[in-house]
């Protein structure tokens, strides 16, 4: 039978915290029996840089070095007690613990009678961490299997690497025949292997530097032909973007090796660029997975590009520094560059990103922000002649600036795709100080100032990750209505985005107290938890900012609300370009001046603002009356009953029950406004009325109707409660009013009429029984229009006007013709 190839994993300082990640580890490497296993591993975390501080104290003769040391042999006893107990395995590993340390302690002892250090000593000492933990790992093991399946390799033992300007580098050919002599060909079991450390060919101990042992898993996977490399960490995989910066980062599935260093290189926490390069030459995948999801696919890195994919990742790096050389006598001048890069390399100074514009007129380049004036120094000196001459003008320094880096093999050959990325930076408001592209297309990277690196990644990562439909939701006055819209988005999103590519995201709802904001989205079926437990004081002007991020397509707030002191900021809101959907009719109904300017600033804002509902629930009366005018009809008169409440009052009102319990009945069943005085008083038609007459054009103001209440004037101003109780003493007047109807053969309606003229009355008619405003459904409304084409026989719109249901899908409709507006195929 053919042996299977190995299988490598490393895992890491945040693996090995402590007895429980050893015991996940463990469980892990053997659950994944059939294919020989190598697990290579780094030192418990933090434990390196402890080892190296010994180092620090012992040069300065500072012998306290040795209670550090103590500790850290107190601390790993501790763990081996832990995962050991009472076995033979917890013998061994002592065995070697006590070698290990007692090394540390000659060598320091060494480093405190001299009052120096050498790289050897660094080493020395830095590489215990993995001795110990790997000695643990493979004793854990051990005892929890098959001793005889499970062995421990020191890499010193088989890697030998020598050291360059590039760093390490592995002699692969005595590599390659120390480990054929040290692992029998046939071995099926768990190999343990100490990342970080090897031997030079002299055979001194040595490390692999930073990132260490993921090199050391990435040469081990080609020393023993491994099939994968398995680099287990605390994160689900490599991500689109920080997730600490960016709440809509997701898990990439696949990158090539080059996407993987290209991220790696501008700030993204995967790999080390140079740690890669062993499994890319053997063509080993890499996979970068979750410790704690051992199940999950994670991120797999290999040689295969994935199609269909464009941008794959976006990440940044800050604390850097622009540096711009810039002169006329720098024009066609050959080997300026190399005078310039050949004095910064004689400096030490690694450039990160370096553009020049076609003129050669300039060179800018970016470096880390701490080696800038160094930087400035070394170019004064080098090109002191060309300065004092004028053919160089100036070395400027732009402090606190960071990279973006857009990375992807599919951008390549691609139109569009960096108009997509500074589209996204310009609507963000983020300045570019220089830009880098590569002719592989396979990274597009911006200078731009530190200040302005979140809301970068965010508007860059929005356009390549999020549907150009995604809506930033706001709704403030989570009642009766907006409780039900939410259940109506939380039942509906689901298709809307797999049918549509519709994604609606409430970030925020506000009640006149309290609000709760969410950086992704808000769960709607946890809103109210969240809103109760964690909800922090109302602040509008903080909700408004945070609906409208930059970083999202567009915004909008849905006012469920009837407070005034909300639709006042409906035209601050439209000048910034958020969309308003809302029933509340105080803005539309408001002074005529106010109203003008509101449609003044939705148009400045280029925001769209809809109110189907204001008038007649989910009827389409407004769109309607819009339709007949777009398409020159003339609008002669408008009447109707336009209160769901009055009509569902006046439908059931029969002079038997009093009217002040059917009130206090509406007001319980949601029919009526928050306060029923806005429905009885009449005021509540009257702005519907007003609302009307200005969608026809006239500047009708609310103190131009004939208005009449059937608020009593006593209970006018009292509260709500009182108002309800108060009400019953009125109950009389309504019955009297009511027999008087009855006995002609009419029946009692709540009518508002609107004529061309400007013309407007609203208040309660007795109707002939056979009119058509007689016979409706308990909440109707019905609006009747007499135009020009409609002369004859009105057109008549009729449906249900009221409840909590019916408005908020009268909402919600809106809410998706606005989606239809702004592209979404609904």
């Amino acid at each position: 039978m053919t042996k299977q190839p190995w299988i490598v994993h490393k895992f890491g300082g945040t693996s090995l915290a402590d007895a429980g990640c050893f015991q996940r580890v463990a469980a892990i490497l053997q659950g994944r029996g059939g294919a020989p296993q190598a697990a290579v591993v780094s030192a418990v975390g933090g434990v390196t840089d402890r080892l190296l501080a010994l180092v620090k104290l012992a040069r300065q003769r500072d012998d306290s070095y040795t209670a550090g040391l103590a500790s850290l042999r107190a601390d790993h006893e501790r763990l081996a007690d832990e995962l050991l107990g009472r076995s033979a395995e917890r013998d061994a590993f002592q065995a070697g613990f006590d070698r290990t340390c007692q090394n540390i302690a000659d060598v320091l002892h060494a480093t405190l009678l001299i009052g120096s250090e050498t790289p050897v000593v660094r080493d020395v000492v830095a590489g215990a961490g993995e001795l110990w933990s790997a000695q643990l790992l493979a004793g854990l093991l051990q005892k929890n299997g098959d001793p005889g399946s499970v062995d421990w390799l020191d890499a010193r033992d088989v890697l030998v690497v020598e050291h360059s300007d590039l760093g390490p580098g592995v002699l692969w050919e005595e590599s390659r025949s120390r480990i054929r002599t040290r692992v029998p060909g046939d071995f099926s079991g768990l190999l343990v292997i100490t990342g970080f450390i090897a031997r030079d060919s002299d055979g001194v101990q040595t490390t692999l530097g930073r990132n260490g042992s993921d090199y050391s898993a990435s040469i081990f996977g080609a020393l023993l032909d491994a099939s994968q490399v398995n680099i287990w960490t605390d994160v689900p995989g490599v991500m689109s973007a920080d997730p600490r910066l960016v709440a809509e980062s997701a898990v990439i599935p696949e990158l090539t090796y080059d996407e993987a260093m290209e991220l790696a290189y501008f700030g993204a926490k995967v790999l080390h660029p140079q740690t890669m390069a062993p499994a890319v030459e053997s063509g080993i995948p890499i996979y970068i997975r979750d410790t704690g999801s051992p199940n999950t696919a994670g991120t797999r890195i290999g040689s295969r590009v994935v199609p269909g994919s464009t941008v794959k990742g976006i990440t940044a790096i800050d604390g850097m520094a622009l540096v711009n050389v810039e002169g006329a006598g720098m024009i066609g001048v050959p080997g300026t560059a190399w005078r310039l890069f050949g004095a910064l390399r004689e400096a030490g100074v690694s450039v990160v990103l370096i553009s020049q514009g076609s003129s050669e007129h300039s060179i800018c380049f970016a470096v880390r922000d701490e080696h800038a004036q160094h930087v400035s120094d070394v170019l004064a000196g080098a090109f002191r002649t060309e300065l004092e001459s004028g053919q160089i003008h100036s070395v400027e320094i732009t402090h606190g600036c960071s990279i973006l880096a857009v990375v992807g093999d599919g951008m390549a050959g691609i139109p569009g795709v960096a108009a997509k990325v500074f589209g996204s930076l310009g609507r963000a408001g983020v300045n570019v100080r220089a830009i880098a592209q590569g002719s592989s297309e396979r990274n597009i990277s911006a200078v731009i100032s530190d200040s302005d690196t979140v809301r970068a990644l965010r508007a860059v990562h929005a356009g390549f990750y999020l549907s150009s439909q995604t809506l930033s939701i706001g709704l403030i006055g989570p009642g009766s209505v907006g409780s039900v819209l939410l259940e109506q988005i939380a039942g509906e999103s689901g298709r809307l985005s797999q049918a549509l590519n519709l994604d609606l995201r409430v970030r925020g709802i506000a009640t006149s107290r309290h609000m709760v904001l969410d950086d992704r989205h808000i769960e709607l079926d946890q809103w109210r938890d969240r809103l109760g437990a964690s909800g922090k004081p109302v602040d509008l002007d903080r909700f408004t900012s945070h609906v409208h991020a930059e970083h999202l397509p567009h915004a909008v707030i849905i006012d469920c609300s009837a407070s005034q002191a909300v639709a006042d900021r409906y035209a601050g809101w439209l000048a910034r370009g958020i969309h308003i959907v809302t029933p509340n009719k105080k803005a539309n109904s408001d002074r005529y001046a106010t109203y003008q300017r509101l449609n003044a600033e939705r148009r400045a804002g280029d925001a769209r603002y809809l109110y189907e509902t204001t008038v007649g629930a989910a009827l389409p009366i407004i769109q309607t009356l819009r339709d007949l005018r777009e398409t020159g009809d003339r609008v002669r008169r408008i009447q109707g009953i336009f209160s769901g409440t009055l009509a569902y009052l006046f439908n059931l009102y029969d002079g038997q029950r009093p009217f002040s319990e059917l009130v206090r009945e509406a007001c319980d069943q949601g029919y009526t406004e928050p306060d029923p005085r806005d429905d009885l008083s009449g005021m509540d038609v009257a702005r519907k009325v007003v609302i009307l007459g200005r969608e026809m054009g006239l500047d009708l103001e609310l103190d131009n109707i004939a208005l009449e209440s059937l608020v009593p004037e006593p209970l006018a101003r009292c509260s709500i409660d009182e108002f309800l109780d108060g009400l019953s003493a009125y109950d009389d007047r309504m019955a009297a009013m009511y027999q008087e109807a009855a006995a002609a053969g009419e029946v009692l309606r709540y009518i508002g009429r609107l004529e061309a003229d400007g013309r407007a009355t609203v208040g309660l008619e007795r109707l002939p029984a056979s009119h058509s405003f007689a016979n409706i459904n308990l909440t109707d409304n019905i609006v009747q229009f007499e135009t020009d084409r409609y002369c004859d026989n009105p057109l008549i719109v009729q449906g249900p006007g009221a409840g909590p249901a019916v408005t908020a899908g009268g909402v919600f409709s809106d809410l998706l013709r606005l989606a239809g507006y702004l592209g979404a195929s609904v």
